[in-house]
């Protein structure tokens, strides 16, 4: 008896590979354990058992038919319009039939509003919705005003039962909101683990292809970016689009970080009303609309976000610590940057700040990155600190080094031309060859070397 089942057990062996699967984040084990070491859960460890192929059963794969770019027929692809010129310009001009679209962000930052209003503008449009029943679409639609009485809409989970219709009906778009929801019956695990979300995106990849039909993915972010499946389906998708802003905020923008049929550097600038995503025209005026008198620890930078300038305001505050270790705060600009910011203020400014809480602060709930602002973090703060006030007509931008050097930044022209409409009449930058020449006769251009220069004649 004993025998017979360690022939069976050495069969099986042999036929085999013994693994351990997290049903949560898809992590892969040689033995069983308690707690996935990647994502942390306890008691998602699952024995999975792979088919070792035997020599005498691998067989030889032959090579497929290839082609060369002269035989392929050139023909021109026609875009679908969405009808929202913000999402048409982050698009490249428009939906390329047979795209696969990924549209991520934070849970509330407006992804289902965006994705209903563009369900709403393209006709024989499919909106398969896993997260509400479609009296609640339709409630949504009555209360942001949109109409379009032919948009299909059905609830459902089942990807299968999903690319089933999405053949069957053959729309021009179909929006899935969310992946989160979907599952396969052919994979282990819940709605919205990483193995399910995997599966999921890539047959709808495979339906969008082969049905010709632009899908719409919908993906929620949460606040470390993983898991929750955005970060796990870049690869797989053509265009990977992100909502961002502060849901406290009016103003959000839509970012392309992957873009096969158009450019990358583009954004959409939207403002969240009432009646849904409204089209920001001229957003550096909605900044600083509510601008108020002029106060010391308060300039205007100009930002390039893709090949938009965009006019925000950064403010300071410098005040005595009431600790042995002063505090350093920032919300949209990087920390460690401001840090660096501070050392050079001390170092080559004579600014001394060792004993000064500074807060920094950019409108609007922009978030500034690009080393462009650095010129206008430090003059804020030595504003602040010197309680003198600047005035509401200037602009400053330029990157800050470690040597307290001023370097010139890119689209210079552009930034200006954007300061001049917005009536700016002194702008302080790094100013490069033929820069004068463009500059308008309303606006005077001052370039300065280093910081030590500029915080002095200040």
């Amino acid at each position: 008896m004993f025998a017979i089942i360690r022939e069976h057990h050495a069969h099986m062996t042999k036929h085999t590979n013994t693994i351990y699967l997290c049903s949560h984040c898809d992590a892969q084990y040689t033995k069983w354990v308690g707690r996935c070491l990647e994502c942390g859960k306890w008691g998602s460890i699952d024995e999975a058992r792979t088919p070792r192929k035997s020599q005498e059963e691998k067989t030889s794969t032959l090579g497929t038919q290839t082609t060369t770019l002269k035989n392929i027929s050139s023909r021109e692809i026609t875009r679908t319009k969405s009808g929202i010129a913000e999402l048409d310009r982050v698009l490249g001009g428009g939906m390329v039939p047979g795209s696969f679209i990924l549209l991520g962000g934070e849970p509330g930052i407006g992804k289902s509003t965006l994705a209903l209003q563009v369900a709403m503008a393209i006709q024989h449009t499919l909106y398969i919705s896993g997260e509400e029943s479609v009296g609640q679409i339709h409630m949504r639609a009555t209360r942001l005003d949109q109409q379009n009485p032919e948009l299909q809409l059905v609830s459902e989970t089942h990807v299968d039962t999903i690319i089933a219709t999405i053949q069957k009906e053959s729309p021009t778009l179909a929006i899935v909101d969310s992946i989160q929801t979907m599952y396969s019956d052919d994979i282990d695990g819940g709605p919205g683990a990483v193995n399910q979300v995997r599966a999921c995106a890539a047959k709808l990849l495979e339906c969008a292809k082969s049905a010709n039909t632009s899908i719409l993915l919908i993906g929620h972010v949460t606040k470390d970016g993983s898991v929750a499946g955005p970060r796990t389906l870049e690869h797989l998708v053509d265009t990977v689009l992100y909502l961002e802003g502060d849901r406290y905020q009016n103003l959000r923008m839509l970012r392309t970080m992957k873009n096969r049929f158009g450019s990358t550097d583009e954004i959409g600038m939207f403002a969240m009303q009432e009646s849904g995503l409204c089209e920001v025209v001229n957003p550096s005026e909605l900044l600083l609309a509510e601008r108020g008198e002029s106060m010391p620890g308060s300039v205007v930078t100009c930002l390039m976000e893709g090949t938009r300038p965009l006019l925000v305001e950064v403010q300071a505050l410098v005040n005595k610590t009431s600790f042995g270790f002063p505090v350093r705060k920032a919300s949209g600009f990087d920390l460690n940057r401001l840090h660096v910011l501070i050392a050079v203020l001390e170092k080559r400014a004579g600014v001394p700040l060792g004993q000064y809480d500074v807060h920094v602060n950019i409108v609007g709930g922009i978030k500034a990155n690009e080393p462009a602002v650095d010129l206008a973090v430090c003059l804020a703060v030595a504003s602040a600190f010197k309680d003198k006030i600047l005035g509401n007509d200037l602009a400053v931008f330029g990157e800050v080094g470690l040597g307290g050097e001023i370097r010139s930044v890119r689209f210079l022209e552009r930034r200006v031309k954007e300061c001049a409409a917005m009536g700016m009449k002194r702008v302080i930058t790094k100013t490069i060859a033929n820069t004068a020449a463009a500059t308008p006769n309303s606006l005077k251009l001052t370039s300065v070397k280093n910081i030590a220069e500029l915080i002095t004649h200040t």
